[in-house]
């Protein structure tokens, strides 16, 4: 296969996880202070599946399926399964063509968590609009920071405590 069948192939294999974003107002924190998420966890609570995005002594909670839960977990404990789950090819995938997550911010909007993933593949640096736990997930993969605006940690931010959850 040429190159560009190649890279035609993986771009429209990453279109199917996200369209790539307009930088409209309030697609990102840029209205806000950015802060770095400095760790992230996935806990099972009564209320299923979690990802914990901690930083300055808080946690936002972002709900998600257990499979991303699953697949966020696994890269965050290096672990391999036996089968790749969908965040597992398309880091193979871009690994395999030069390209990384370079980052991905996280923002709220409706009561709807967003992610703005950032990925760079040759001379090439794009944005795309995806779900927040598929964002959270290739972050994950690639060692991405994970950005959020200081008024979302603000707003949504709880102290962290101990609570009525599990380690996956």
């Amino acid at each position: 296969m040429t190159t560009c069948k190649q890279f035609v192939f993986s771009f429209c294999f990453l279109s199917a996880f996200a369209l790539p974003v307009a930088q409209a107002a309030g697609s990102s924190p840029a209205n806000s202070e950015q802060v770095t998420i400095a760790d992230v966890q996935v806990r099972i609570s009564d209320h299923g599946a979690v990802v914990l995005l901690l930083a300055e002594g808080k946690a936002i909670q972002i709900f998600v399926d257990l499979t991303v839960a699953l697949s966020i977990q696994g890269a965050l404990n290096g672990e391999k399964l036996s089968r790749p789950l969908s965040h597992d090819l398309m880091h193979t995938i871009l690994d395999a063509y030069g390209g990384k997550v370079v980052r991905t911010v996280i923002t709220l909007k409706g009561g709807t968590y967003y992610g703005a993933l950032t990925v760079a593949m040759q001379d090439q640096v794009k944005t795309f609009d995806s779900r927040s736990s598929d964002s959270i997930a290739l972050a994950v993969h690639f060692k991405a920071p994970i950005v959020v605006g200081r008024d979302l940690l603000e707003s949504a931010g709880r102290a962290v405590e101990k609570s009525k959850t599990e380690d996956l």
